[in-house]
C-alpha cells in the first residue's frame, strides 16, 4: 500500500479559509437582511445595498448604495415621499420651480436610481411629461421593490415615461426637445461620460427648447487634487452655454468631495 503524503499545514489553512469564506458569502445576504439591509449582487455597476436610516433632523430615509457610492436617498414617510432629501436635488427643484413650466413641458432625467427627482417633478410640475432613462433593469426593479415606483407610475399615468435604455441614446434619438435635461446618471462614482465632452455639451444644447436648461450633479471637491472633474465639466459647458452656475454642497469645505449642482442655460 502506498503511503499518503503529508498535507502541508498551509494547504489545510487555505482550504479551511476558503470554506469559511464561501460560508460567509452564502450567509451574508441573511446576515444583512437580519439587520434590515437588502443586498443585490448583480447590477450593471456592482453590488447594491438598500437600507433605512435618518437624516440630520431624524426624519426616516431610505438609501440606495451601489458599489460603495450612494445613488439615491428618499424619504420613507408617505407625506414626504415626493420631496427631496439631497442638497443638489433641492437646487435642481428650486431652478425648475422658477422656470414656470406648465402643460406641454418636457423634462428628461438621465438616470433613475430611486426615482427621487422624477417623483418630485411629477408632483410639483403639473402637466409636464417626465421621461426617465435608466439603463439598468436591476435598478428599476429595486426602485419598484423599495422606493415606491409602482405607486408613482399609477399616480402619474402617461406623464411618467420610464425607459430602460441608455440615457445618452434616449437623448440623441429625441426629436421634440426638452425644457429641462437633468443629468443624474452615475456608473459608480463616474458621471455619464459623453456629457463631459465638447461634442456632448453641443448635443445637450441642441436638444434643449428655447429657454431650457441643463442640470447636472458633479461629485467633486471645489479645490485641490479632487477638483479636476468639476473644473473640466464646467469649462466644457462654459464653451457651449451663455451661463454656467455652480451650486456647491459644501462651500465651507472646498477640498472635501461633495455632490455639487451645475446649471447651464442661455
Amino acid at each position: 500500500m502506498e503511503s499518503l503524503l503529508p498535507v502541508s499545514p498551509i494547504v489545510i489553512v487555505l482550504v479551511a479559509g476558503s470554506a469559511l469564506s464561501l460560508a460567509f458569502w452564502i450567509a451574508l445576504p441573511r446576515l444583512l437582511a437580519w439587520r434590515g439591509v437588502s443586498l443585490y449582487w448583480r447590477t450593471k455597476f456592482g453590488p447594491a445595498l438598500v437600507f433605512d436610516s435618518s437624516d440630520d433632523d431624524g426624519t426616516p430615509v431610505r438609501l440606495l448604495n451601489v458599489r460603495g457610492t450612494f445613488q439615491s436617498i428618499r424619504y420613507t414617510d408617505d407625506e414626504l415621499a415626493c420631496e427631496l432629501v439631497c442638497v443638489y436635488h433641492r437646487h435642481f427643484a428650486r431652478i425648475v420651480s422658477n422656470m414656470g413650466l406648465g402643460a406641454g413641458a418636457r423634462i428628461l432625467v438621465m438616470g433613475g436610481g430611486g426615482f427621487a427627482f422624477p417623483a418630485w417633478a411629477v408632483t410639483h410640475v403639473p402637466g409636464a411629461q417626465v421621461v426617465v432613462a435608466e439603463i439598468d433593469p436591476a435598478i428599476i426593479r429595486i426602485a419598484r421593490e423599495h422606493f415606491g415606483l409602482d405607486g408613482l407610475e399609477a399616480r402619474a399615468g402617461e406623464r411618467l415615461d420610464i425607459r430602460c435604455a441608455d440615457a445618452w441614446e434616449v437623448l440623441c434619438s429625441d426629436s421634440e426637445g426638452f425644457d429641462v435635461i437633468v443629468n443624474d446618471a452615475f456608473g459608480g462614482r463616474s458621471p455619464l461620460e459623453p456629457t463631459s465632452t465638447p461634442e456632448g455639451a453641443a448635443t445637450i444644447h441642441a436638444h434643449l427648447r428655447e429657454g431650457g436648461c441643463y442640470l447636472a450633479n458633479i461629485m467633486s471637491a471645489l479645490e485641490g487634487r479632487r477638483s479636476g472633474q468639476l473644473h473640466h465639466v464646467r469649462s466644457v459647458l462654459e464653451e457651449e452655454f451663455a451661463h454656467v452656475v455652480l451650486f456647491a454642497e459644501r462651500p465651507e469645505e472646498p477640498e472635501r468631495e461633495a455632490v455639487n449642482a451645475l446649471l447651464a442655460r442661455d
